[in-house]
């Protein structure tokens, strides 16, 4: 006969260790509550086992009822810790195994056998590890190779316990054998809930890596994406180009005398400025496209077109809409515009470097055209090799602004 409350104080032990862990990296990472609901979920369940164990020395109200209602809220814990990790809330159904165990413990034909309470907790547990499967795999998109090999750890663990309860109420065994029907489930759960914990920190870990790559690809200000992450994301929009048979633009936003924003208003304003941009970019960025900021005031996409006129529409959308209200940050309400220049080339041909390069000079031609303005630069134009300067040609006029600061400048050394 299978030794009870030395498999329950072995299990309390475990169980109260991990409850430890789980509490001290809770600490250190607090934004993943996760790890909270999992501590309280192994304390429940250490309690419960060692109140089990105590019995014959506390009361049998607080050994059987109380002691096993503690360990089953114990796996609703663990079921609000898979729910909180994919994104979810609290759902009714987290307590559905405490709920089973209250409402049929208390019945004189299951209170008054054993046999009988060792079927009802295994059926509760049945529906304990049901909803440990159901809340392992997310709602929406395909889940991944670790949340597949959990939701069928949970669901073997399901089987295991209505085994268990069904072979007890058929077969009406003896208080020995119960027991070791019982202490078997008992075993084959602890031994899927440690293969499971393991998993559970390989998901932690999957989630730690995604979140830091998105990291690595993300500009901190604006939450779109960075330099890397934009040209890393070139490929993809090209490939979409190709299944589409369309054409890929690169368009290249470059905020109008943004160091003026700056000066006069403070950078935090400036900061506003850009994150209202980036918002309205982003919300008439067609889908398969990519946004990112390449640094200072200066952005960049990469979207999927049939023509030259469905470029050119993206870029005025834009233009239009940021210059149309002034961006509120605070109390202030700060005027701005934007230059636009934009490069189109064929799907199979598309290079990003030269692409960039190419509307990185029609964004020069809208400024030099007096800014505010969208300059379109056809496959023809992208394709042209950049013109070398002419030494013989004449210097480019400056503009005023040039010249206010050439004068401060030769002011500054005169000085010195």
């Amino acid at each position: 006969m299978f030794n009870v409350p030395t498999g329950l104080a072995i299990w309390c032990s475990e169980a109260l260790t991990l409850a430890l862990i789980l509490l001290m990296v809770w600490r250190h990472d607090r934004k993943t509550s996760a790890y909270l609901a999992w501590c309280v979920g192994f304390a429940l369940s250490g309690i419960g086992f060692g109140l089990v164990a105590a019995r014959g020395m506390i009361p049998n109200l607080l050994s059987i009822e109380i002691a096993n209602a503690i360990a089953l809220l114990g796996q609703s814990g663990w079921i609000l810790g898979f729910l909180l990790l994919s994104g979810r809330k609290f759902a009714w159904w987290t307590l559905l195994p405490v709920a089973i165990w209250l409402a049929g413990v208390f019945l004189p034909w299951i209170n008054d056998s054993y046999p009988n309470r060792v079927a009802l907790y295994n059926l509760a547990s049945t529906a304990g590890a049901s909803a440990l499967a159901f809340a392992a795999l997310p709602i929406t998109g395909r889940p991944g190779k670790t949340r597949l090999q959990l939701a069928t750890i949970f669901s073997i663990q399901a089987c295991v316990c209505f085994t268990a309860a069904l072979a007890i109420a058929v077969t009406q065994p003896s208080v020995r054998d119960a027991v070791n029907y019982g202490a078997a489930a008992a075993l084959a759960s602890a031994f899927l809930l440690i293969l499971a914990f393991a998993l559970s920190s390989r998901l932690i870990m999957e989630r730690s890596e995604r979140h830091l790559r998105a990291l690595i690809v993300t500009d901190p200000l604006t939450g779109i994406l960075n330099r890397r992450g934009l040209f890393d994301y070139f490929g993809h929009v090209r490939a979409r180009a190709r299944q589409s048979e369309g054409q890929v633009a690169a368009l290249l936003f470059d905020l109008d005398h943004f160091k003026r924003i700056n000066d006069l208003h403070g950078h935090q304003v400036g900061d506003a400025v850009l994150v209202e941009f980036a918002r309205i970019v982003a919300q008439f960025m067609p889908k398969g496209g990519s946004f990112g900021r390449l640094g200072g005031e200066e952005f960049a996409a990469f979207v999927v077109i049939r023509d030259q006129v469905e470029a050119e529409a993206i870029a005025e959308l834009v233009r239009t809409e940021f210059t149309r209200l002034p961006t509120k940050a605070g109390a202030v309400l700060v005027p701005a515009t934007v230059s636009v220049g934009v490069a189109i080339a064929p799907a199979d041909g598309a290079d990003c470097d030269r692409l960039v390069s190419a509307a990185d000079r029609a964004l020069y031609a809208a400024k030099a055209a007096g800014r505010n303005c969208t300059i379109v630069f056809g496959e023809a134009e992208a394709a042209a090799s950049v013109p070398s300067p002419d030494p013989t040609g004449g210097d480019l006029v400056p503009t005023l602004e040039d010249q206010i600061h050439a004068l401060r400048r030769i002011g500054n050394l005169s000085r010195m």
